[in-house]
């Protein structure tokens, strides 16, 4: 079973997002969604869910929290949320971290989450006083491991050097985007550093802000309120993506999603890819990644077919 890297926290192959809780999905599609993907998930992982203080300013965590709180199932999921930027002058600093922290907390009701990220750098905040506040979130029991989300390959090795100077809990894991359609800048150099570091990278937009649904081609109106994301990846290399996707996925009597993901969750150091649908009908197109193994063979068309970015 996935594991992250320099943790005890063994997770499912795939993580879901809760960026869609509040926002394309209420709270009653929300415990749907949430509750098949528990029922999904093998029973030898544990249900790995992802969020952020920003997801409807909260309300994606209050979500999460209501739901576990109502199925008594904190226990068995693994929590990750993150401390976002928002509006704050210095979001990474040591008052806005603790801040985020504490809000999170009661959001979600809990006493621990499991993974807590900065969601995005904060180049006016010394990564020193950044690593002391996450090191003291773990320390007070409150946190228990800690990551960074889009983050250069310059910035994850300067903050390992300090914590391994100061003697701070380390970044364990990377939020990159990465997908079939987005590889140069993670492949070229976020990767290597990843590897070097001993950390996990769990990629967000895995299906390229739904475009490896095979929902968007040239010509094609999708309501949905990500088409537009989408769109930018309509085109030559996008058909040439989508054709490799729908060849593997016919093979196995699957959806295109979940070929898709596993893909991802089959790339070096790539723990689990984040995905998230706003119906529980979208999400049964993602949970066949879980069991499906890719030959050789399929892995390369598919590799190949997305070569170039």
């Amino acid at each position: 079973m996935p594991q992250l890297p320099g943790t005890d926290l063994t997770v499912s192959d795939l993580c879901l997002g809760g960026n869609v809780f509040g926002w394309t999905a209420d709270e009653a599609t929300s415990f749907a969604l949430l509750d098949r993907y528990a029922e999904a998930t093998p029973g030898t992982q544990r249900p790995f869910v992802d969020t952020a203080e920003s997801y409807g300013d909260g309300e994606s965590e209050r979500i999460l929290g209501a739901w576990m709180a109502d199925r008594g199932v904190r226990d068995r999921i693994v929590v990750a949320t993150k401390a976002s930027p928002k509006q704050k002058e210095h979001p990474l600093s040591a008052r806005e971290i603790t801040a985020a922290a504490e809000k999170s907390l009661r959001n979600l009701r809990t006493d621990t989450i499991d993974l807590y990220y900065a969601h995005r750098d904060d180049a006016t905040t010394p990564l020193e006083e950044t690593l002391r506040a996450f090191d003291e979130l773990i320390r007070a029991g409150k946190v228990r491991s800690v990551a960074a989300s889009n983050y250069s390959p310059e910035r994850l090795r300067e903050a390992r050097a300090i914590s391994d100077e100061l003697r701070l809990a380390p970044y364990v894991a990377l939020q990159p985007h990465y997908n079939l359609m987005e590889r140069a800048v993670y492949e070229d150099g976020l990767r290597d550093t990843v590897a070097e570091l001993g950390m996990g990278t769990l990629p967000y937009y895995a299906l390229a802000k739904g475009f490896l649904t095979g929902k968007y081609r040239a010509g094609e109106q999708v309501d949905s309120p990500r088409a537009r994301g989408a769109g930018q990846y309509v085109g030559e290399r996008g058909d040439r993506v989508l054709d490799a996707l729908r060849v593997v996925a016919d093979a196995h009597g699957l959806p295109m999603p979940a070929v898709a993901l596993r893909w991802l969750a089959d790339q070096p150091t790539v723990v689990a890819p984040i995905a998230s649908g706003r119906s529980v009908e979208q999400l049964a197109a993602l949970l066949p990644m879980q069991d499906l193994v890719l030959a050789d063979d399929e892995r390369a068309l598919l590799t190949d077919a997305s070569s170039g970015g």
